[in-house]
């Protein structure tokens, strides 16, 4: 499993899109190019749900995602070191993206102590006590040896006080400096991440210090943390507003249909979330008309796909009386079909917006797709 080339990812601006802050681009990665935007399925433990990388390819993945925290913990970054990296050790001969355990221990870890050094937690695993420091997330991540590694940063919820997002933001701007003073894998890319909740001059003050670093990407960070919908799109748009535009930008966590389109149209390239697995395994799957819940009764007799429009190895295949025989039996087939449709059905909404971004059409593509998804309501509050 070799590599095309060492080092940095390049990421080429090709098109604004003519009445957004929309942008079509490519993101050049160690194993080939890929159009953005795009969506990255996310595989926590280094595996996505249930699903094979051949099934991902099939779906056509470009990047996907892996989890530090939780490789961290099991089985270790050295075991994974051993195996020749997270490529060879997971058998994917594309690009991966590694998180650098911040929200992980936000979520997960309670109780948590959050001091200069780094994070003071208990393992959700075996309760035992660790640290997470920005130089400790930096060295398991170049063990794991992903393509794009992410900067240590304080995720916090929604909402807090200003004086707590200004401490936090000059917490997450330090260790962005210490983590990237101890990066040294030169086959990785170093992604600094923006925060400043909901204050735009925070936001800027945060985006302005990082790139004065020189950040290989940007991530935008502390959003899909609780957030009312269009508190997030502001702190997209805060974000966006001052981020290079000869840089990727990555949103972290967001996989909502109606996100992805509009943090698109805000001027997001690359997104992730464990959403569309996380769905499968509770039965609901997306559909061009809505999201469904296969374990209804009344698609115990209904011989149509999942979604007609789709063409996905589930879709193409199998019914809905199926796949709700295979959910109420609990038999896994049903979780990997419904996962297999549900990560196509984002990734085909990235291919969308490419197209509607190259016709100038994004915001005639967003009408449709409410109209289609959301019987015609706009689901958040608009200005």
């Amino acid at each position: 499993m070799k590599r095309e080339k060492m080092g940095p990812i390049n990421y080429e601006l090709i098109k604004t899109e003519a009445h957004t802050n929309a942008r079509l681009g490519k993101i050049e990665t160690n194993y080939g190019t890929y159009d953005t935007p795009m969506f990255m399925p996310v595989g926590t433990q280094a595996t996505v749900k249930t699903l094979s990388p051949e099934e991902l390819k099939e779906v056509n993945s470009g990047i996907i995602l892996a989890n530090t925290y939780h490789l961290w913990l099991r089985p270790g970054e050295d075991i994974v070191d051993e195996a020749g990296g997270l490529h060879k050790f997971m058998n994917w001969d594309g690009p991966i993206l590694t998180d650098s355990g911040g929200f992980q221990v936000f979520s997960l870890s309670k109780p948590k102590w959050i001091t200069e050094e780094g994070v003071k937690f208990k393992s959700h695993l075996d309760g035992r006590e660790l640290l997470l420091t920005p130089e400790k997330s930096i060295e398991i991540q170049n063990k794991l040896d992903s393509d794009i590694a992410m900067s240590f940063d304080e995720c916090i919820g929604f909402p807090h006080t200003r004086k707590y997002v200004e401490d936090s933001v000059e917490r997450t701007l330090r260790w962005a400096k210490r983590g990237k003073k101890v990066f040294n894998n030169p086959r990785q890319s170093l992604f600094g991440i923006v925060q400043g909740g909901e204050f735009e001059d925070l936001r800027k003050h945060c985006v302005e210090e990082l790139v004065k670093m020189d950040f290989d990407g940007y991530s935008i960070g502390g959003t899909a943390v609780g957030e009312p919908k269009d508190v997030q799109y502001k702190q997209v748009e805060y974000s966006c507003k001052y981020l290079p535009k000869d840089k990727v930008r990555y949103l972290m966590g967001v996989g909502d249909p109606i996100d992805l389109i509009e943090n698109v149209i805000r001027g997001v390239d690359i997104f992730d979330c464990v959403a569309p697995t996380r769905l499968a395994r509770h039965g609901h799957a997306h559909t061009k008309y809505g999201k469904i819940n296969i374990k209804n009764a009344k698609f115990e007799r209904d011989f149509t796909p999942i979604d007609e429009t789709c063409d996905c190895y589930c879709c193409k295949n199998y019914t809905k009386a199926y796949i709700h025989h295979l959910i109420r039996s609990e038999e896994t087939f049903g979780q990997r079909l419904l996962s297999i449709h549900n990560i196509r059905f984002l990734i085909r909404i990235a291919e969308d917006l490419r197209e509607a971004i190259k016709n100038d059409s994004i915001l005639e593509y967003r009408e449709e797709f409410i109209k289609n998804y959301y019987d015609g309501k706009v689901p958040y509050k608009e200005d």
